[in-house]
């Protein structure tokens, strides 16, 4: 059943925002992505129907959206190819480095430290990309994306890989998947250089045995 609303708060730069309804229930999450395709950005005092549709955790979102008196639009085909960034198997991807590392590290071609940095800041990044995309939904305060860069610069990229694909979450903004992509060659090369100089062997040391 669709409902009449108007949006009350909205957020351009994050493309999300709220809509109330016309007879007073609820407001609404909404997200530039549910509005029908070719449809200019929204902004606040905007008139839209949609219809509400629960999450997976049972909070009210507006999806469908059209603008009032804007004529309805065929979707898209199903079979359309979808967009380059949302084609990149992320969670396998992010699952194959955590075991790939995990891996040389076992058979020691690379210091135990490697692997064990790697995991924990993994599931920081896993947790910090979960707790933004809830606090997107909930209206609560996000994580800046600075932080979810520096937790993936750090080693945390496989998490973050896994998260974006879990939570569907990064995948689309450009700028954001830019400089993701800057932070694992960064990662990359800056453990490949702690190996090559013996600093990850050295950090291992002192990890394992309280001394470098």
């Amino acid at each position: 059943m669709r409902q009449a609303g108007r949006i009350c708060e909205w957020n351009d730069d994050k493309g999300y925002g709220f809509v109330a309804a016309h007879d007073g229930g609820a407001r609404a999450f909404v997200h530039v992505k549910a509005f029908q395709a070719g449809s200019r950005r929204p902004a606040v005092g905007d008139l839209v129907s949609y219809r509400v549709a629960k999450d997976a955790k049972g909070r009210a979102n507006a999806v469908e959206l059209r603008f009032a008196g804007q004529r309805i639009e065929r979707r898209p085909s199903s079979t359309a190819s979808p967009s380059p960034l949302r084609r990149i198997p992320r969670r396998a991807l992010g699952v194959s480095a955590l075991l790939g590392v995990a891996a040389l590290g076992a058979l020691g071609w690379v210091p135990a430290a490697v692997p064990m940095v790697q995991g924990v800041f993994s599931f920081a990044s896993y947790i910090a990309y979960g707790w933004d995309k809830d606090a997107a939904g909930a209206d609560r305060r996000r994580t800046p994306e600075a932080t979810l860069h520096l937790l993936d610069a750090l080693g945390g990229w496989p998490g973050a890989l896994i998260a974006q694909q879990q939570f569907r979450h990064k995948t689309v903004k450009a700028s954001f998947q830019a400089m993701f992509w800057v932070t694992v060659l960064l990662n990359l090369a800056v453990v490949a250089a702690a190996v090559h100089m013996g600093w990850a062997r050295a950090l291992t040391s002192l990890l394992l045995d309280g001394h470098v």
